[in-house]
């Protein structure tokens, strides 16, 4: 069936039919061009277009052909219909006859197709975030298990200096952590509705454009109808943010293809991941990795296509924006497997420790611990590393490494070069020489490592669905409060004090409904706690507290908070998130807010427990 017939004396012809058609590739917008009409035929109840008895009929036709749908997904490619939009339409004609052709009243394929590919984009950016935390995951695991292993960093594919594995790994956690920041930041730009549009100019009839938004889970309705129907940035920020991710994942790529080279030999791959040569039977090829580094260029491909597409085309649609779906599609595909393969691969990768201590050992990589250790000694570091130069090169001519070399050759070049240096030449004292922010020292990597840890949680919790509060959250974060201090839990908190501070408190939903609370309170001498955190009754067990944790943890480590306080009787639960003992009689803060108030006060039965996101471990100062 075609929706645009009646202008048309004669049918169009098979070849372009062909061309034209995008039910081959569209179907997949199904389930959510069926979600998009039932919210539309609510809309048009609400303006008087359809009865009460027809919206009914509507949301029954599409709900039926949904059931369809989940069964048989390509179920409309079996049809000759134009687009997905016209196949729903035609389904629901022969199941509801004249009341299917009042659905399309007031709107348009122009405004649909931008909204059903919003909310496919949005779920199945929410299912690469998945993907995405899992891989970040995958790689703090690494970073965990090798957290004693030494590898020579590289500038120039030349050894340069020792850096730890984890370090490595760390790397890669940053890139992902900011891919992650990206993707938020994209669904947040894309979470207008253009539903309600048109074809260009808008609607005529009385809709609800921001209720119809809600309904269909937009933070709001678009407002400028021209933009709203050929608006692509959220499929050109999507393929951006692919491409960069996926860029990331291919440095990641390169790093252990050479690593697992017989050139390094740093890692080992299992057999699981591995494939062999059709003729030389010694060989065992990184081809997963080699895989993601070529789809890379394919995904960036489908951005440069998609910026070519838009550069010319004038207000409002054109035909050209058909081409938004083929490359969007398999871009996120693209993306989403690489994500997954490159996760599961960590799990398979062996580091030979001494392989990777014996050639950071090598290449003179200590050159510029010499030249710090002559700087030290009130060289200019000009000077130091003009020194140290001239010792590299004696070494090499002698064919040693630095710390072989006699200290009396090290004197002829600086006379104040003592016994000491060779101290410094070791590669745990390089190693542990990089103390400051951000360097491999062991204890560096140890901080950051926990705070990856930190952020990760509280990424994840997010997908718990925990978020900030809001004011409309008040009455449900009081009946939660109302309800444990009944049991002896909290203490009491008018509604009104929950209203004022409620941009403390963080709240976890299901079904929509909010189910827990609890509050990060930030004392004035910086001291934070973490307080009223509860659930309803029933939910214990599910990870909801720990969510609501971890979320609170992460807004800490965002704020710069140093330490993050608990009062609980439920000890054991803070201390598998990390928490540790500590005496509550040292938070002045605390005893003079709350303790005083409190009818337990003298007889006080809860246990104090403290978590330092800043550690407390004084960093070493370099020699």
């Amino acid at each position: 069936m075609s929706m645009w017939g009646g202008r048309f004396a004669a049918p169009t012809a098979d070849i372009f039919k062909r061309f034209n058609d995008s039910l081959p590739f569209d179907y997949v917008l199904a389930p959510f061009e069926v979600e998009a009409s039932k919210a539309w035929a609510k809309a048009l109840q609400g303006a008087g277009i359809v009865s009460a008895e027809e919206c009914e009929a509507l949301i029954g036709g599409l709900e039926q052909l949904a059931d369809e749908l989940a069964q048989t997904p390509d179920l409309p490619v079996r049809d000759r219909a134009e687009d997905i939009h016209s196949w729903i339409e035609a389904k629901l004609q022969d199941t509801l006859g004249a009341v299917g052709k009042k659905l399309h009243t007031g709107r348009s394929r122009n405004d649909l197709v931008a909204t059903d590919l919003k909310l496919w984009l949005k779920a199945r950016l929410g299912h690469i975030q998945e993907s995405l935390l899992g891989c970040i995951q995958g790689l703090l695991k690494f970073a965990q298990l090798h957290q004693q292993a030494v590898i020579p960093g590289y500038t120039h594919l030349q050894r340069a200096q020792p850096v730890l594995v984890a370090h490595w790994a760390l790397a890669y956690v940053e890139m992902l952590e900011r891919d992650h920041m990206r993707l938020q930041a994209c669904l947040k730009h894309m979470n207008q509705s253009p539903l309600g549009c048109g074809a260009l100019a808008g609607t005529g009839l009385n809709i609800d454009r921001e209720a119809l938004a809600q309904q269909l889970g937009f933070d709001s309705a678009s407002e400028n109808s021209l933009d709203a129907v050929s608006d692509r940035d959220f499929v050109v920020e999507a393929l951006a943010l692919a491409s960069l991710s996926m860029v990331h994942l291919s440095r990641l790529c390169e790093d252990v293809v050479f690593y697992c080279s017989g050139e390094a030999g740093f890692f080992k791959l299992g057999d699981a991941i591995s494939s062999g040569s059709s003729l030389m039977p010694q060989k065992k090829n990184p081809d997963v990795f080699e895989l993601v580094r070529g789809k890379t260029g394919r995904v960036a491909g489908h951005l440069q296509a998609m910026l070519m597409t838009l550069k010319g085309l004038p207000l409002a649609y054109n035909k050209d924006l058909q081409e938004d779906k083929e490359c969007l599609f398999d871009a996120m595909t693209q993306w989403h497997d690489a994500l997954s393969i490159i996760t599961y691969s960590l799990g398979h990768i062996e580091v030979d420790q001494q392989a990777g201590r014996d050639a950071a050992e090598l290449g003179y990589s200590n050159a510029t611990d010499l030249a710090d250790y002559l700087v030290r000694l009130g060289v200019p570091f000009r000077d130091a590393h003009e020194q140290s130069g001239q010792l590299v090169l004696q070494a090499i001519d002698k064919g040693c490494a630095l710390g072989q070399l006699e200290l009396a050759e090290m004197q002829r070049i600086n006379p104040d070069i003592q016994d000491d240096v060779y101290a410094v030449l070791e590669l745990e004292a390089g190693l542990q020489a990089r103390g400051a922010l951000g360097g491999t020292s062991r204890a560096q990597v140890d901080a950051a490592l926990k705070r990856a840890m930190l952020q990760f949680n509280a990424q994840k919790a997010e997908l718990k669905q925990v978020r900030q509060a809001r004011l409309s959250d008040v009455d449900a974060i009081h009946e939660l409060i109302t309800y444990w201090t009944g049991k002896g839990e909290h203490l009491p908190r008018p509604k009104a004090d929950i209203m004022q501070a409620i941009h403390t408190f963080a709240v976890v939903e299901q079904d929509q409904k909010v189910v827990g609370c609890s509050a990060l309170y930030v004392y004035g001498t910086g001291l934070a706690e973490i307080r009223s955190l509860g659930l309803k009754p029933g939910l214990e067990g599910q990870g909801l507290g720990a969510a609501l944790v971890h979320f609170l943890m992460g807004q800490a480590r965002e704020l710069h908070i140093k330490r993050v306080i608990v009062l609980t009787r439920a000890a054991e639960f803070f201390r598998r998130l990390g928490f540790k003992d500590a005496d509550k009689s040292r938070w002045p803060e605390k005893v003079m807010k709350d303790c005083e108030l409190c009818p337990r006060r003298h007889n006080c039965d809860e246990f104090g427990l403290e978590f330092w996101i800043t550690p407390q471990e004084v960093v070493p100062k370099v020699r």
